[in-house]
C-alpha cells in the first residue's frame, strides 16, 4: 500500500509522518490530577502496545499534575486543551509533549498566538483539532449543515491562522461520528496539505458498535493511504482501543508482529465449546511475543484443511483434540489438554 507523504512531526522521541510507521494512540480516563491512578493506567496502555497517550487537562491541577505523571512513563504525552489558553501553556511547561487545541474555541487570536509562541519555543507540535460538533456557524450556514467540505475549510483555516503567526510544526485531526463524513473529509483534506494526519471516528460507541464503525472507518481512510497516527475511540476500558486498533493495522498488512487468531464460525459439526476456546486461545497468545498466526477449529474432520494456512491450530472432537502445524495433525491430546498443548508449542515455537 502506498501512503500518502506527510511531513514527520517529533512527538517526545517518536516521529510520525513521512515513511514511519502508523503510531497507535489512547486517551487515558483517569482525573489526570490523580498522578498515581494516571501513570498506572497508562502504564498499562503501553504494555498493551499503545505507542502515544493523551490526558484531559481541564484544570491547573491537571496541568500541574503531567510533571509528575512525565517522569514515570515513557510514551509521549499528549495534553489535550479545550477553551483556556493558559492551560495550554501550563501543560508545556509542565512537559506536555505535544498539546491537542481546537484554536476556535481558544478565544481571541491574541491568546492562540501566545500558545502557538510557547509551543515554538521549546519545540513542541500542536494537533489541530476539528470535529462536526465544533464546526462554526458561519460554515453550517455556508454548507447547509456539518459536511465534510465544511470540516476540511475549519480545520485548514485554523491551520493557516498558526502558520500566519510563523509555526508549522502541526498535526491536524479531523472527526465526526458519521463514519462516510469522515472517510470524505479525509479524503479532501489529503489532498491539500501535507501535515500529518490524526485518523479516527469519534463518538463511536461502546464496543461492538465502536469497533464495527471503527474498523470501517479507519480501514476505508487507512486503505488509501490516508492517515499517521491513529486512536480508535470506545466507550469502554482504553486498553481495548489499543486491541482494536493493532488488529486494524495488521488485518489492512500496515502492522506485523503479535499472534493472530483465527477461528471457524460454530456449526451443527462443531463437537466442543469453541465460542469459549477461541477466548481462552485469544487470552493465551497475548503472552508470546511471535510472529504467526494460530487457528481454532471445532471439528477434528475439516479442522486440519481449514487451519492449513495457519502456521498452528487446534481443533476439537468429542473427548479428543488435534494439534496441527501448518495444515498436518502433529499430536492428538485429551480435550481438556488442547489449550496446554497450545502453550506448550508456543512456549518452543521455532519457525
Amino acid at each position: 500500500m502506498e501512503r500518502k507523504k506527510t511531513k514527520v512531526v517529533q512527538i517526545g522521541d517518536r516521529a510520525i509522518g513521512g515513511e514511519n510507521p502508523i503510531l497507535i494512540q489512547s486517551m487515558t480516563n483517569t482525573k489526570t490530577n490523580d498522578a498515581a491512578a494516571t501513570v498506572a493506567q497508562i502504564q498499562e496502555l503501553a504494555r498493551a502496545g499503545c505507542e502515544i497517550i493523551r490526558c484531559a487537562v481541564p484544570d491547573m491541577e491537571a496541568a500541574r499534575a503531567l510533571a509528575e505523571i512525565k517522569k514515570q512513563i515513557t510514551l509521549p504525552l499528549v495534553a489535550d486543551i479545550h477553551f483556556d489558553y493558559k492551560l495550554a501553556i501550563a501543560a508545556i511547561e509542565h512537559g506536555a509533549d505535544k498539546i491537542r487545541i481546537n484554536p476556535g474555541n481558544i478565544g481571541a487570536k491574541e491568546r492562540v498566538r501566545a500558545v502557538v509562541d510557547c509551543a515554538k519555543e521549546r519545540g513542541i507540535p500542536i494537533r489541530v483539532g476539528v470535529n462536526s460538533g465544533s464546526l462554526e456557524k458561519p460554515l453550517l450556514k455556508k454548507y447547509g449543515g456539518v459536511t465534510a467540505e465544511g470540516l476540511v475549510e475549519s480545520a485548514l483555516d485554523k491551520v493557516k491562522l498558526i502558520e500566519d503567526m510563523g509555526y508549522d510544526n502541526l498535526v491536524i485531526s479531523i472527526k465526526s461520528s458519521d463514519v462516510m463524513m469522515c472517510v470524505r473529509a479525509h479524503e479532501l483534506i489529503a489532498e491539500k496539505t501535507s501535515h500529518p494526519l490524526h485518523v479516527g471516528i469519534t463518538e463511536a460507541g461502546t464496543l461492538l458498535r465502536g469497533n464495527i464503525k471503527s474498523a470501517v472507518g479507519l480501514g476505508l481512510i487507512l486503505g488509501q493511504g490516508i492517515g499517521d497516527t491513529i486512536r480508535v475511540s470506545l466507550t469502554g476500558a482504553p486498553v481495548e482501543e489499543i486491541k482494536s486498533a493493532k488488529l486494524i493495522l495488521k488485518t489492512l498488512g500496515l502492522r506485523r508482529g503479535g499472534v493472530e487468531v483465527v477461528s471457524c464460525p460454530t456449526c451443527g459439526r462443531t463437537q466442543i465449546d469453541l465460542i469459549a476456546l477461541a477466548s481462552q486461545v485469544e487470552t493465551l497468545v497475548e503472552e508470546y511475543p511471535l510472529d504467526l498466526k494460530v487457528a481454532v477449529m471445532g471439528c477434528v474432520v475439516n479442522g486440519p484443511g481449514e487451519a492449513r494456512e495457519a502456521d498452528l491450530g487446534i481443533a476439537g472432537g468429542i473427548g479428543e483434540g488435534l494439534l496441527i502445524r501448518h495444515g498436518e495433525v502433529i499430536r492428538k491430546v485429551p480435550e481438556e489438554k488442547l489449550l496446554d498443548a497450545l502453550r506448550e508449542e508456543l512456549a518452543h515455537w521455532q519457525p
